[in-house]
Formats: structure tokens, C-alpha cells, sequence
């Protein structure tokens, strides 16, 4: 089974001041260590953060940027998200050339941050800013990845996350979950791993019968409120419990899917499971409760030709609030 999933136990950090560049390099090593790279590449992975950091506070305004771990069909890697308000950059292509220097953001270092990294994409609007995010891998996770991704970020003064979200490919089926323990703090960030530990070793069933499991799974824990998302070419079925928000989308279209009342792991309903349409190069996005749902996909030209990693990090920038804590999850149908 190919599983999806990231470890986002490093703070999102704010970078205004070039100094910040040396911690980001310090953890980017330390992540690369932890995970079995060698030498070279964690030299590379630690240039990457220094350049991102640097560029960040040297042109970016309400610059953000965090490391993390991410696993994908059996293989680790570190995932670098920078994320900004500036000015951002009207030609990307442009900005990435060598020896280009532009006020936009990050317009120094574009293309040697291409070159090193083994995953590379950005999105950026003038006078919007850009999302960036660059990956480098111990070892290259296998074919057919890459469909689902997703960020969260802790509520203010908290230092773990208590949304989380993963991804299952059985090899029949191919689905998500997104999940968002009661409350805050150690307790709701320990219901939310315990419920996607529950998905992932679910039976290989649809998602009604995946989130009945993950409910009966979690009764030890505080519980959550939490959604499963199955994809195939032309359908999406679902099944939610709890105001997770999800949505088919496509062009500027965005087709709300429909959750049932209740708490995973104690009193709900009955689980129904929903069938929706799904065109060709349709999204699923699913998110917390820390992200407003009033964004508008006519707002970001574009933005759904990029991989779903970038999809989700632009969604957390604009419409997240840092009075909750916040995930948003986002999907390829096809």
C-alpha cells in the first residue's frame, strides 16, 4: 500500500530578519540527519533553506517558512513551504533565471534552488506573493505519487497540531482523510494521529465503512471530528462526521460535499457515504475549521494546474486564522 502522510512537527516561522537564515539551515540539516541523507544532499537541502530564508527576509512581506517530514510509498524526505504577501513576481520563468535580481520575492536564488532540490514548484501573483515549496528525498519514493498533499500549522502559542491528514493508495482504491482533534494542545493532537493510524490499517472498504472503523478506533481518545474522500476517475465517494469541510472543485466551480453531525470516537449518527462527479483535472479539498471557507478559486489564476502541495499551502496563507489550529488537504481525481 502506498501511503501519504507528513510530519509538520517543526513551527511555521516567521522570516523578517536575514539572521533567521541560520536556524532555518540549522533544522534543515538536522531533519536531513534524522532521516539518513547523506553528506552531499544534506548540504544541498541545507542550502535550499538558507537561500528561501534569506530571500524570504530580504524581499517577502509576512514571510512564513517551515520544514517537515514527508513520507510517500515508503520513502522519507524534508519538505520546505515558504509562503508570503509581497509583491510577488509577475514572470516566474524570469525570476528563476541566474543573475536575475528583481524586489519581488525570492527573485535571487530561484534557479539554484530548482537545480538542488528533487521536488520544486511555485505559485505567485503580482501584489498576492508566492507560495514556494521545495522537497528533497533520502531516497526517491516510487511511481504514482504525488496526487495528495497537504499542510497545518498550529494555533499561536501551541507547539504540536491537533489536525493531521494522510493518504492511501490499496492498490483498488485510492483515499484521504482529514482530521481535527477536539480542542488543542497534546490531547487533540493525540486523537488526530490516532485516527489516521486507524485509516491507514483500515480494511481496504469504502469511506463509510474506513470512518466507522476509525470511530471505533479512537474511543479511547478525546475524539475528533474528521472526513474520508475516495477518488477514481469520474467519482468521488465520501463519507464525514463533524464540520470538516470538503469540496469537489474545478475551474471556479466548487461542489460542497456533505457530513453527517457528530464526534468520531463517540455519540454520531449513522455514517452515510455520498457519491459526487468528478471531471477530468477536478480536486478534492478538504480542510479544519481554522480555514475559512469563503476563499474563491476565481481569486487564484491558475493555482489548479499546480501540484496539490501548493494548492493547499496557498488556501492555509490566505484563509487560515490563528485562533484554531489549521490543515487543508488537497487531492488529484485524476
Amino acid at each position: 500500500m502506498n501511503s501519504v502522510t507528513t510530519t509538520d512537527d517543526q513551527p511555521w516561522v516567521p522570516v523578517s530578519d536575514p539572521a533567521t537564515a541560520g536556524a532555518m539551515r540549522r533544522t534543515a540539516v538536522m531533519l536531513g540527519t534524522a532521516v539518513g541523507m547523506n553528506e552531499a544532499a544534506v548540504g544541498q537541502l541545507a542550502i535550499i533553506a538558507s537561500e528561501i530564508a534569506t530571500n524570504l527576509a530580504r524581499h517577502a512581506d509576512r514571510g512564513r517558512m517551515h520544514l517537515g517530514l514527508r513520507h510517500e510509498s515508503g520513502a522519507v524526505g524534508v519538505r520546505i513551504v515558504a509562503t508570503d504577501h509581497g509583491p510577488g513576481m509577475s514572470d516566474v520563468a524570469a525570476s528563476s533565471r541566474d543573475g536575475h535580481s528583481t524586489a519581488g520575492t525570492l527573485g535571487i536564488g530561484l534557479g539554484a534552488i530548482q537545480r538542488l532540490a528533487d521536488e520544486f514548484d511555485i505559485y505567485s501573483l503580482p501584489d498576492r506573493g508566492t507560495v514556494l515549496v521545495a522537497t528533497m528525498w533520502q531516497a526517491p519514493p516510487g511511481a504514482g505519487t504525488g496526487w495528495v498533499a497537504g499542510v497545518t500549522r498550529a494555533i499561536a502559542g501551541e507547539a504540536v497540531c491537533g489536525d493531521a491528514y494522510a493518504g492511501r493508495d490499496t492498490g483498488t482504491r485510492r483515499q484521504v482523510v482529514l482530521c481535527d482533534g477536539l480542542g488543542h494542545g497534546v490531547l487533540a493532537a493525540r486523537a488526530a494521529s490516532a485516527a489516521i493510524d486507524a485509516f491507514l490499517s483500515a480494511p481496504d472498504s469504502g469511506p463509510r465503512d474506513v470512518l466507522s472503523h476509525v470511530s471505533r478506533s479512537i474511543r479511547h481518545t478525546r475524539g475528533a471530528v474528521a472526513a474520508v474522500a475516495e477518488l477514481t476517475d469520474d467519482r468521488i465517494r465520501f463519507a464525514g462526521v463533524g464540520n470538516v469541510f470538503a469540496a469537489v472543485v474545478r475551474d471556479t466551480v466548487r461542489q460542497i460535499m456533505v457530513s453527517s453531525p457528530g464526534i468520531v470516537g463517540h455519540q454520531h449518527r449513522d455514517i452515510r457515504e455520498f457519491d459526487y462527479a468528478a471531471t477530468p483535472g477536478a480536486m478534492v479539498v478538504l480542510h479544519s475549521d481554522g480555514v475559512s471557507d469563503r476563499w474563491r478559486l476565481e481569486d487564484y489564476p491558475g493555482l489548479l494546474t499546480r501540484p496539490p502541495v501548493v494548492v493547499a499551502a496557498t488556501l492555509l496563507r490566505d484563509a487560515g486564522h490563528r485562533h484554531d489550529d489549521a490543515a487543508v488537504l488537497v487531492a488529484r481525481a485524476s
